[in-house]
């Protein structure tokens, strides 16, 4: 008896490290970044710890990192099936499946990841995306910071220097662009690039910095093109299911750590890891070239902003007749987020 009884509380305490082991409900949450990343502590276990306390341990929030319980491309999907009850992915690796949203992603709308975090929150708070993710319920929305162009042994300093190169490309969007100045672009989930780099699967990527850091890529590159040509959209979702079945009260719990607020502490943690990975490439002594204004840069703003306008005609010959109303909110929204 003695050594069941000491078997529970261990039990008991292993559960502890997430939450109260009597809570209410247990909510599993799904993401790709790995447990160790400043992403995952800095952002995602603080939320949880903010809805533990807030909830008095009624609601146990345990995280599932570096996709052990969803690939990148499901996750979302985990929480509208249920399979996941919180959910955080990038809208990107689901082509097709947010094509408002992905509008934030094209150049010249994000500049940094805070701005951008606000943008997308906004669009999403007034109605302009909403529909997109009516099939959950939708907790906060940020993105990365501008993705840039990084190689290892290729100088990229104009479109014709991507001639040929496989470039891993982080949406459909941004590898249309890049194959429109003769890249081959490749699709992987962002834990998979630092394994295909080394087997030589591929010339170079589409980044932003905060994810060079995280995922290691700095130590595998030594050209970086600052082209702020893309921007990753970023959800993190609830299933609906999973909300309805928690009580009014810890319904409030969730409402309450929704929205803008965790907006900007995404927004505030991804400019930080921005920062971060470009002060490791200047330290390793790697070459970055700079594109000051690439939708006026001479080089570069004829394929960027023919690839935005390829995109919105996409979304209005698939009947999304105010898509182009989404983004030039989206450019208004630039000038009042970046307050």
């Amino acid at each position: 008896m003695k050594f069941a009884i000491s078997s529970l509380l261990l039990v008991a305490s292993t559960l502890g490290m997430c939450g109260s082991a009597s809570a209410e409900s247990t909510l599993r949450m799904a993401h790709l970044w790995p447990a160790g990343s400043v992403v995952n502590k800095k952002i995602f276990q603080d939320w949880a710890k903010q809805v533990e306390e807030d909830s008095n341990g009624q609601l146990n929030v345990e995280i599932y990192p570096s996709q052990t319980l969803s690939q990148a491309g499901k996750t979302y999907e985990a929480a509208a099936n249920g399979i996941a009850d919180i959910a955080v992915t990038l809208q990107g690796y689901t082509a097709g499946r947010f094509p408002l949203t992905e509008i934030v992603q094209l150049p010249g709308v994000v500049s940094s990841a805070s701005q951008g975090s606000c943008i997308l929150q906004t669009l999403y708070n007034e109605g302009d995306i909403a529909e997109e993710y009516s099939d959950t319920r939708v907790l906060f929305l940020f993105t990365t910071g501008p993705a840039y162009l990084h190689s290892q042994d290729a100088e990229i300093q104009k479109p014709g220097d991507l001639e040929g190169l496989r470039i891993r490309r982080p949406s459909s969007v941004a590898g249309e662009m890049l194959s429109s100045m003769g890249a081959q672009p490749l699709g992987m989930p962002a834990p998979d690039i630092y394994t295909a780099l080394q087997r030589g699967v591929m010339d170079g990527l589409s980044f932003p910095w905060e994810a060079m850091t995280v995922f290691r890529i700095n130590e595998l590159v030594n050209y970086h093109l600052e082209l702020p040509y893309y921007a990753g959209a970023i959800v993190a979702t609830m299933s609906q299911s999973s909300y309805d079945d928690l009580s009014s009260d810890m319904q409030d719990v969730i409402d309450k750590n929704s929205g803008m607020k965790w907006s900007r502490v995404a927004g505030r943690v991804f400019d930080e890891l921005d920062r971060k990975g470009r002060e490791e490439a200047v330290a390793q002594g790697d070459t970055i070239h700079v594109v000051e204004d690439p939708l006026s840069d001479p080089d570069w703003a004829a394929p960027l902003k023919q690839g935005s306008r390829n995109y919105l005609q996409s979304l209005e010959e698939r009947g999304l007749d105010d898509a182009g109303d989404v983004y030039e909110k989206a450019l208004a929204l630039g000038e009042r987020c970046q307050a």
